[in-house]
Protein backbone atom coordinates (compact mmCIF):
# COMPACT_ATOMS: atom_id res chain seq x y z
CA UNK A 1 0.00 0.00 0.00
CA UNK A 2 2.90 2.36 0.65
CA UNK A 3 4.67 1.59 -2.63
CA UNK A 4 2.76 4.06 -4.92
CA UNK A 5 3.28 6.90 -2.46
CA UNK A 6 6.98 6.09 -2.02
CA UNK A 7 7.52 5.91 -5.79
CA UNK A 8 5.84 9.30 -6.22
CA UNK A 9 7.90 10.77 -3.37
CA UNK A 10 11.18 9.53 -4.88
CA UNK A 11 10.35 10.73 -8.41
CA UNK A 12 8.89 14.08 -7.39
CA UNK A 13 11.06 15.01 -4.38
CA UNK A 14 14.37 13.17 -4.51
CA UNK A 15 15.33 12.64 -8.15
CA UNK A 16 15.16 16.42 -8.83
CA UNK A 17 17.92 16.90 -6.21
CA UNK A 18 20.45 16.03 -8.91
CA UNK A 19 19.37 19.24 -10.63
CA UNK A 20 20.87 21.33 -7.83
CA UNK A 21 24.03 21.49 -9.90
CA UNK A 22 22.22 23.86 -12.28
CA UNK A 23 22.47 26.56 -9.60
CA UNK A 24 26.26 26.49 -9.97
CA UNK A 25 26.47 26.33 -13.77
CA UNK A 26 26.14 28.62 -16.76
CA UNK A 27 23.61 26.47 -18.57
CA UNK A 28 24.32 26.14 -22.28
CA UNK A 29 21.73 24.05 -24.08
CA UNK A 30 24.19 23.20 -26.86
CA UNK A 31 26.45 21.55 -24.28
CA UNK A 32 23.75 20.08 -22.09
CA UNK A 33 23.27 20.52 -18.37
CA UNK A 34 26.03 18.17 -17.25
CA UNK A 35 28.63 19.59 -19.65
CA UNK A 36 27.81 23.26 -19.07
CA UNK A 37 30.52 25.46 -17.54
CA UNK A 38 30.84 25.47 -13.75
CA UNK A 39 30.68 29.07 -12.48
CA UNK A 40 30.45 28.56 -8.72
CA UNK A 41 28.34 31.11 -6.87
CA UNK A 42 27.92 33.63 -9.69
CA UNK A 43 24.23 32.77 -10.07
CA UNK A 44 23.65 33.67 -6.43
CA UNK A 45 25.04 37.15 -7.01
CA UNK A 46 21.85 38.00 -8.92
CA UNK A 47 19.90 37.87 -5.67
CA UNK A 48 22.42 39.49 -3.35
CA UNK A 49 23.88 42.26 -5.52
CA UNK A 50 20.68 43.62 -6.99
CA UNK A 51 19.34 46.87 -5.55
CA UNK A 52 16.04 45.12 -4.82
CA UNK A 53 17.61 42.35 -2.70
CA UNK A 54 16.70 44.01 0.61
CA UNK A 55 13.16 44.84 -0.55
CA UNK A 56 12.22 41.36 -1.73
CA UNK A 57 13.83 39.68 1.28
CA UNK A 58 12.05 42.05 3.69
CA UNK A 59 8.69 41.58 1.99
CA UNK A 60 9.03 37.80 1.87
CA UNK A 61 9.93 37.42 5.54
CA UNK A 62 7.51 40.00 6.97
CA UNK A 63 4.54 38.80 4.93
CA UNK A 64 5.11 35.17 5.88
CA UNK A 65 5.66 36.05 9.54
CA UNK A 66 2.32 37.88 9.62
CA UNK A 67 0.66 35.05 7.67
CA UNK A 68 1.92 32.46 10.16
CA UNK A 69 0.78 34.39 13.24
CA UNK A 70 -2.61 35.54 11.96
CA UNK A 71 -3.27 32.26 10.18
CA UNK A 72 -2.62 30.36 13.40
CA UNK A 73 -4.91 32.57 15.47
CA UNK A 74 -7.75 32.65 12.93
CA UNK A 75 -7.60 28.93 12.12
CA UNK A 76 -7.63 27.83 15.75
CA UNK A 77 -10.38 30.34 16.55
CA UNK A 78 -12.59 29.05 13.73
CA UNK A 79 -11.89 25.44 14.67
CA UNK A 80 -12.95 26.09 18.28
CA UNK A 81 -16.01 27.99 17.07
CA UNK A 82 -17.09 25.15 14.78
CA UNK A 83 -16.57 22.64 17.58
CA UNK A 84 -18.81 24.68 19.88
CA UNK A 85 -21.61 25.18 17.35
CA UNK A 86 -24.41 22.78 18.09
CA UNK A 87 -26.58 23.59 15.09
CA UNK A 88 -25.30 21.43 12.21
CA UNK A 89 -26.76 23.75 9.55
CA UNK A 90 -24.76 26.74 10.77
CA UNK A 91 -21.66 24.59 11.25
CA UNK A 92 -21.81 23.45 7.63
CA UNK A 93 -22.50 27.02 6.51
CA UNK A 94 -19.40 28.34 8.28
CA UNK A 95 -17.33 25.45 6.91
CA UNK A 96 -18.44 26.17 3.35
CA UNK A 97 -17.59 29.88 3.73
CA UNK A 98 -14.06 29.31 5.00
CA UNK A 99 -13.21 26.29 2.81
CA UNK A 100 -14.50 27.83 -0.43
CA UNK A 101 -11.38 29.94 -1.18
CA UNK A 102 -9.14 26.91 -0.65
CA UNK A 103 -11.13 24.80 -3.08
CA UNK A 104 -11.33 27.35 -5.88
CA UNK A 105 -8.35 28.41 -7.95
CA UNK A 106 -6.20 31.38 -6.99
CA UNK A 107 -7.13 32.75 -10.41
CA UNK A 108 -10.76 32.94 -9.32
CA UNK A 109 -9.67 34.56 -6.05
CA UNK A 110 -7.71 37.19 -7.99
CA UNK A 111 -10.79 38.08 -9.99
CA UNK A 112 -12.88 38.27 -6.84
CA UNK A 113 -10.35 40.76 -5.48
CA UNK A 114 -10.43 42.66 -8.78
CA UNK A 115 -14.23 42.76 -8.62
CA UNK A 116 -13.88 44.35 -5.20
CA UNK A 117 -11.08 46.85 -5.93
CA UNK A 118 -11.39 47.68 -9.62
CA UNK A 119 -11.10 51.44 -10.08
CA UNK A 120 -14.06 51.73 -12.46
CA UNK A 121 -16.35 48.82 -11.64
CA UNK A 122 -15.23 47.61 -8.19
CA UNK A 123 -17.59 47.37 -5.25
CA UNK A 124 -15.34 49.47 -3.03
CA UNK A 125 -15.32 52.52 -5.32
CA UNK A 126 -18.91 52.21 -6.50
CA UNK A 127 -20.76 51.08 -3.39
CA UNK A 128 -18.84 51.02 -0.11
CA UNK A 129 -16.75 54.21 -0.28
CA UNK A 130 -19.63 56.41 -1.61
CA UNK A 131 -21.85 55.12 1.21
CA UNK A 132 -19.18 56.25 3.69
CA UNK A 133 -18.79 59.61 1.98
CA UNK A 134 -15.24 58.83 0.82
CA UNK A 135 -13.58 59.46 -2.53
CA UNK A 136 -12.71 56.58 -4.91
CA UNK A 137 -9.22 55.13 -4.61
CA UNK A 138 -6.90 53.91 -7.37
CA UNK A 139 -6.27 50.62 -5.59
CA UNK A 140 -3.93 49.16 -8.21
CA UNK A 141 -1.71 52.24 -8.07
CA UNK A 142 -1.49 52.65 -4.28
CA UNK A 143 1.04 50.26 -2.66
CA UNK A 144 0.17 51.27 0.91
CA UNK A 145 -3.14 49.39 0.87
CA UNK A 146 -1.83 46.07 -0.40
CA UNK A 147 -0.14 44.68 2.71
CA UNK A 148 -3.59 44.66 4.31
CA UNK A 149 -5.39 43.36 1.22
CA UNK A 150 -2.93 40.51 0.66
CA UNK A 151 -2.97 39.56 4.32
CA UNK A 152 -6.76 39.37 4.43
CA UNK A 153 -6.91 37.37 1.19
CA UNK A 154 -4.23 34.92 2.35
CA UNK A 155 -5.79 34.34 5.77
CA UNK A 156 -9.24 33.87 4.24
CA UNK A 157 -7.86 31.54 1.57
CA UNK A 158 -5.81 29.40 3.93
CA UNK A 159 -7.93 29.32 7.09
CA UNK A 160 -10.24 26.63 5.71
CA UNK A 161 -7.64 23.90 5.37
CA UNK A 162 -5.84 24.72 8.61
CA UNK A 163 -9.01 24.91 10.69
CA UNK A 164 -10.06 21.45 9.47
CA UNK A 165 -6.77 20.04 10.77
CA UNK A 166 -7.22 21.77 14.14
CA UNK A 167 -10.89 20.78 14.28
CA UNK A 168 -9.95 17.13 13.79
CA UNK A 169 -7.48 17.43 16.66
CA UNK A 170 -10.08 19.08 18.91
CA UNK A 171 -12.71 16.44 18.14
CA UNK A 172 -10.18 13.79 19.19
CA UNK A 173 -9.95 15.19 22.72
CA UNK A 174 -11.64 12.95 25.29
CA UNK A 175 -14.94 14.65 26.35
CA UNK A 176 -14.36 13.50 29.92
CA UNK A 177 -11.78 16.28 30.34
CA UNK A 178 -14.44 18.90 29.65
CA UNK A 179 -17.00 17.14 31.85
CA UNK A 180 -14.56 17.13 34.75
CA UNK A 181 -13.76 20.79 34.15
CA UNK A 182 -17.47 21.69 34.19
CA UNK A 183 -17.90 19.90 37.51
CA UNK A 184 -15.05 21.99 38.88
CA UNK A 185 -16.81 25.16 37.70
CA UNK A 186 -14.44 25.99 34.85
CA UNK A 187 -15.77 28.56 32.39
CA UNK A 188 -15.70 27.98 28.63
CA UNK A 189 -12.67 30.24 28.32
CA UNK A 190 -10.85 28.30 31.05
CA UNK A 191 -11.66 25.03 29.28
CA UNK A 192 -10.15 26.38 26.05
CA UNK A 193 -7.03 27.65 27.82
CA UNK A 194 -6.43 24.66 30.09
CA UNK A 195 -7.70 21.76 27.96
CA UNK A 196 -8.20 22.54 24.27
CA UNK A 197 -5.04 24.50 23.53
CA UNK A 198 -2.63 22.25 25.52
CA UNK A 199 -4.14 19.12 23.96
CA UNK A 200 -3.75 20.34 20.37
CA UNK A 201 -0.33 21.92 20.98
CA UNK A 202 1.57 19.12 19.17
CA UNK A 203 -0.47 19.77 16.01
CA UNK A 204 0.07 23.51 16.38
CA UNK A 205 3.82 23.05 16.69
CA UNK A 206 4.06 20.71 13.69
CA UNK A 207 2.14 23.05 11.37
CA UNK A 208 4.00 26.10 12.68
CA UNK A 209 7.43 24.52 12.21
CA UNK A 210 6.50 23.46 8.66
CA UNK A 211 5.31 27.01 7.96
CA UNK A 212 8.56 28.45 9.34
CA UNK A 213 10.46 26.16 7.01
CA UNK A 214 8.78 27.88 4.06
CA UNK A 215 9.15 31.42 5.35
CA UNK A 216 11.45 32.25 2.41
CA UNK A 217 8.85 30.98 -0.04
CA UNK A 218 5.80 32.94 -1.11
CA UNK A 219 2.40 32.15 -2.55
CA UNK A 220 3.22 33.05 -6.14
CA UNK A 221 -0.41 33.36 -7.21
CA UNK A 222 -1.18 35.65 -4.30
CA UNK A 223 1.65 38.09 -5.01
CA UNK A 224 1.59 37.92 -8.80
CA UNK A 225 -1.98 37.33 -9.94
CA UNK A 226 -4.01 39.02 -7.21
CA UNK A 227 -2.29 42.45 -7.68
CA UNK A 228 -2.58 41.86 -11.47
CA UNK A 229 1.24 42.20 -11.78
CA UNK A 230 0.87 45.96 -11.41
CA UNK A 231 4.28 47.65 -11.58
CA UNK A 232 3.10 50.47 -9.32
CA UNK A 233 2.66 47.95 -6.49
CA UNK A 234 6.07 46.28 -6.66
CA UNK A 235 7.29 47.97 -3.47
CA UNK A 236 4.54 46.16 -1.54
CA UNK A 237 3.99 43.01 -3.60
CA UNK A 238 7.44 42.05 -4.89
CA UNK A 239 8.83 38.97 -3.14
CA UNK A 240 11.62 36.53 -3.97
CA UNK A 241 9.43 34.22 -6.05
CA UNK A 242 7.89 36.95 -8.20
CA UNK A 243 11.22 38.73 -8.60
CA UNK A 244 12.93 35.57 -9.82
CA UNK A 245 10.05 34.77 -12.14
CA UNK A 246 10.20 38.20 -13.74
CA UNK A 247 13.96 37.90 -14.04
CA UNK A 248 13.59 34.47 -15.64
CA UNK A 249 11.04 35.77 -18.14
CA UNK A 250 13.29 38.70 -19.07
CA UNK A 251 16.69 36.98 -19.02
CA UNK A 252 15.78 33.34 -19.55
CA UNK A 253 18.50 32.34 -17.06
CA UNK A 254 17.47 29.05 -15.42
CA UNK A 255 20.74 28.95 -13.47
CA UNK A 256 19.72 32.08 -11.59
CA UNK A 257 16.27 30.65 -10.89
CA UNK A 258 17.79 27.39 -9.63
CA UNK A 259 20.13 29.35 -7.36
CA UNK A 260 17.17 31.19 -5.86
CA UNK A 261 15.31 27.94 -5.24
CA UNK A 262 18.37 26.35 -3.68
CA UNK A 263 18.87 29.39 -1.44
CA UNK A 264 15.24 29.30 -0.30
CA UNK A 265 15.38 25.56 0.45
CA UNK A 266 18.64 25.85 2.38
CA UNK A 267 17.42 28.74 4.53
CA UNK A 268 14.12 26.94 5.16
CA UNK A 269 15.97 23.79 6.23
CA UNK A 270 18.13 25.75 8.67
CA UNK A 271 15.10 27.55 10.08
CA UNK A 272 13.24 24.27 10.68
CA UNK A 273 16.25 22.81 12.50
CA UNK A 274 16.72 25.96 14.55
CA UNK A 275 13.05 26.31 15.45
CA UNK A 276 12.78 22.64 16.37
CA UNK A 277 15.90 22.95 18.54
CA UNK A 278 14.35 25.87 20.43
CA UNK A 279 11.08 23.97 20.90
CA UNK A 280 12.96 20.93 22.23
CA UNK A 281 14.69 23.14 24.78
CA UNK A 282 11.34 24.53 25.96
CA UNK A 283 9.18 21.40 25.72
CA UNK A 284 10.66 18.22 24.31
CA UNK A 285 7.28 16.55 23.81
CA UNK A 286 6.09 19.22 21.37
CA UNK A 287 9.17 19.10 19.13
CA UNK A 288 8.82 17.82 15.57
CA UNK A 289 11.86 15.55 15.95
Amino acid sequence: MMLPGLIYLIINNYLPLFGLSIAFKDVDYSKGIWNSDWIGFENFEYLFKTQDAWLITRNTILYNAVFIILGLIVSIGIAILLNEIKNKFFARFYQSVIILPYLISIIIVSYLVYAMFSVNTGMMNNTILPALGLDPVSWYAEPKYWPYILTIVHVWKGAGYSCIVYLAAIIGIDPEYYEAAKLDGASKWMQIRKITLPMIMPVIMILTLLAIGRIFYSDFGLFYQVPMNSGALYSSTNVIDTYVFRGLMQLGDIGMSSAAGFYQSLVGFVLVLGSNYIVRKIDKDNALF
